[in-house]
């Protein structure tokens, strides 16, 4: 089994952080897996800071944990949402990160992946959560 977390970096204009990566297609939240020794808030924490240089300064809301069956059988992606966070200038890892940008609602790109903007969706419009990415 593989465990990831991810960020809904979520600003004071309800806009939200998805990042474009270098090694495959579409928007997502950014984060990543977590690693031995490692709880989901600290992966979390490592993650944002990592590829987007995102501090979270106070506590995140864990919205659910998904099966992402159509990466690997055993996938399994827990997505916080963080509103409370700062971050210094538009910085983003290079090589593994494309791009990343804060996106309006109504402005997502079209090529947000499928499952990121499911659980957008969830967050945003309080809708039923599915179990599976």
């Amino acid at each position: 089994m593989t465990l990831g977390a991810q960020g809904a970096v979520i600003d004071g204009e309800g806009r939200v952080l998805l990042v474009r990566h270098g090694y495959r297609p579409g928007w997502w939240f950014p984060g990543g897996g977590v690693e031995w020794g490692e709880t989901l808030e600290t992966a979390l924490a490592r993650e944002l800071k990592e590829e987007v240089g995102v501090s979270v300064i106070g506590s995140v809301e864990l919205h659910g944990v998904f099966s992402n069956f159509s990466s690997f059988p055993g996938d399994h992606i827990a997505v916080f949402a963080v509103r409370d966070w700062h971050r210094n200038g538009e910085y983003w890892k290079l090589g593994e990160i494309a791009e990343a940008r804060m996106f309006a609602r109504d402005e997502l790109p079209a090529q947000t992946e499928r499952g990121t903007r499911a659980r957008i969706d969830e967050i945003f419009d309080a809708i039923p959560k599915t179990t599976l990415w």
